[in-house]
């Protein structure tokens, strides 16, 4: 390098302080903007097609993920806490009106049971003939709210086992493995149904309930005969059952089909 060179400015020496500030400027706001454009092409993929069960596969991979979590936990020895009846909401709230819009003449009600090889119908006197359980727990919603409501009804449980439900043989069960993997439960109208696990089907606490806070349950709570799951959130907790069904295919379900989690588990 020669002395001419040495004593000539740079380019940075010669600009001005106010033009150094601009460079700057456009200098950071050009990476502001790459990195913003990282989030975007990476919200871009989550949710690109195709779709499966309403929601793109990368999201519904994250939400298959949190679902095999949930289950590693689960146990039919883990119980919902209670309370005591003293401590149950007297008005129970209400929340969504799916499958309930539709006239029903709850005297005339039936409940449709159906599985490969065998289907039967029965009416509420069948389902009071069961033993019946009391359960008062903290009813939870994915909307953030949770409410210690009373429910009575029998055993979802018992249901099966009375009348051999649920197996592919028809039969009493010998073992876990007999049973079918799945139950799909659908409102007369077929305008909202859930699919559940079958080990969540036959969790002690999970109730085909007929009453609320002693009294036969109303209208806008499920009446004639609804779901309560306490190992659920709420979006499981099917009002006005019309159709129960055993497969081991996933059953369709409402809220999975918007987007939602298909095991919804506490």
């Amino acid at each position: 390098m020669t002395n001419e060179q040495l004593s000539q400015p740079s380019e940075r020496e010669t600009l001005t302080t106010d033009q150094q500030i601009r460079r700057r400027t456009l200098k950071a706001f050009a990476l502001f903007g790459l990195a913003s454009l990282a989030p975007v092409g990476l919200w871009k993929a989550l949710t690109a097609k195709p779709l499966d069960q309403g929601v793109p596969t990368a999201l519904r991979a994250i939400l298959n993920a949190n679902e095999q979590v949930a289950k590693a936990y689960f146990s039919n020895q883990h119980l919902a806490p209670t309370y005591a009846v003293s401590e149950a909401a007297k008005q129970v709230r209400t929340n969504g009106s799916v499958g309930l819009r539709s006239s029903l003449d709850t005297e005339a009600w039936q409940l449709t049971i159906n599985q490969p090889g065998k289907s039967l119908t029965l009416d509420l006197d069948a389902i009071k003939a069961l033993p019946k359980h009391d359960l008062v727990f903290d009813f939870k919603c994915v909307e953030g709210w949770s409410q210690v409501q009373h429910w009575a009804g029998a055993r979802l449980a018992d249901l099966i086992d009375m009348h051999n439900l649920g197996t592919r043989t028809g039969k009493r069960p010998t073992g876990e493995g007999d049973y079918f993997k799945h139950v799909g439960m659908e409102t007369p109208d077929k305008a909202y149904y859930v699919g559940l696990d079958i080990a969540s089907a036959l969790h002690p606490q999970t109730l085909l309930a007929y009453e609320m806070n002693g009294e036969p349950i109303t209208a806008p709570h499920g009446a004639p005969l609804r779901l309560i799951i306490p190992v659920k959130y709420g979006v499981k907790n099917l009002k006005r059952i019309g159709t129960i069904t055993f497969a081991d295919e996933r059953p369709r379900d409402y809220w999975a089909e918007r987007g939602y989690d298909y095991y919804v588990g506490l």
